[in-house]
């Protein structure tokens, strides 16, 4: 049923070849050949998509640390603690075995899962994901003939960065070290996928309880600055505070008010505020199994470690979730009168893949 011409812009997509770039909702027109040439806003390849998002990250990244370089988190604190050795010291290598590439989400057991569903009480759902507008977006109708018809779309995106609700898998980055279980990117990541640490080994789920450590709720402010980051201690003091007890094998989700922050500072998140390295700590000695943030490392570009808290990933074996939406969760708690609760994300089970978009879910 497919047209020969949708063929065609497939095919060159998944090839490298030009594809039509459409802002969101457009209609890619009738099926015949030359019919949409006149309303394309921009032809470019999925290689040139790559290059210019990896130059519009760099830039971010090297902007954020020249303004950032003086901040808390850009520094050891008080008592001179060192991050690196940290990691070094208290790393999840081998831990469940050599060859593992599931890392803290072995803490998910089925046990734990089954606790987590006795959460549900209301039945109510919460999306944590932002909205989705693919820099790629192109559509096509047809017909079944008569009245009947059909739409079909094309998505080009990239959705690891500061940008897109997604999921971060085991080989997603690394340091001088190498990657999860001390693999080497050089042998594991290819241009064709990777070969160790895949997004299908979380393909049944992660699904565990969810505690969300509200900051500016705590602190009685709109959002985290670049000049005090969330702290390890703060994130003890929180759930002290709110009645949680953050646990071996749950997603904590770390509220520090991306919606606020970017409104009132429009442009860019990235090496902005955050969470400071000491967070690391914290997510270790709970044995967390995701972290998922709305505004990630402070000061990330800015620090000695590539990675601040990002290297909780190939450290711990932490899955990280990049980019949630916490503000809707957030009011959800605070009405529901408590944090705490079933926490969903299916990722796409993607070959190779070094991540997924992901649409998590809380139940309350």
């Amino acid at each position: 049923m497919a047209s020969s011409r949708r063929r065609f812009l497939m095919h060159a997509a998944a090839a490298g070849g030009a594809v039509l770039a459409r802002p969101a909702g457009a209609w890619a027109g009738p099926a015949e050949p030359g019919a949409e040439s006149a309303t394309a806003v921009e032809t470019f390849s999925p290689p040139e998509l790559l290059k210019r998002h990896l130059t519009k990250e760099h830039a971010r990244a090297r902007a954020a640390a020249s303004s950032a370089a003086a901040s808390p988190a850009a520094q050891a604190p008080a008592g001179g603690t060192d991050y690196g050795a940290m990691y070094r010291n208290r790393r999840n290598w081998g831990r469940w075995g050599d060859d593992d590439q599931v890392g803290a989400v072995n803490l998910i057991t089925p046990e734990k899962r089954a606790a987590a569903a006795q959460l549900v009480r209301s039945g109510r759902t919460v999306s944590l994901s932002r909205v989705f507008e693919p820099p790629q977006h192109f559509m096509q109708k047809g017909s079944l003939g008569g009245p009947g018809g059909f739409v079909v779309d094309y998505l080009g995106f990239i959705y690891h960065g500061g940008v897109v609700t997604h999921i971060d898998s085991l080989c997603h980055i690394w340091d001088g070290d190498g990657m999860w279980q001390g693999r080497d990117p050089d042998v594991e990541v290819t241009t064709q996928g990777a070969n160790f640490g895949s997004i299908t080994h979380w393909s049944n789920g992660i699904i565990t309880k969810g505690v969300l450590l509200d900051v500016p709720r705590h602190r009685g402010e709109p959002h985290v600055t670049v000049d005090n980051p969330v702290m390890g201690e703060e994130l003890e003091a929180i759930a002290a505070a709110q009645g949680v007890t953050v646990e071996p094998g749950d997603a904590l989700l770390v509220h520090s008010g991306w919606q606020s922050y970017t409104d009132s500072a429009p442009g860019e998140a990235l090496g902005g505020p955050g969470l400071h390295p000491s967070c690391a700590e914290f997510i270790r000695d709970h044995d967390v199994a995701l972290l998922g943030w709305d505004l990630m490392d402070a000061g990330l570009g800015a620090s000695d470690l590539a990675w601040p808290v990002h290297g909780v990933l190939f450290n711990f074996g932490v899955a990280l979730l990049d980019n949630a939406r916490l503000e809707p969760i957030a009011a959800a708690c605070a009405e529901e009168g408590r944090n705490e609760f079933l926490f969903m994300l299916l990722p796409l089970n993607v070959a190779r893949g070094t991540g997924s978009p992901a649409n998590p879910v809380a139940m309350f």
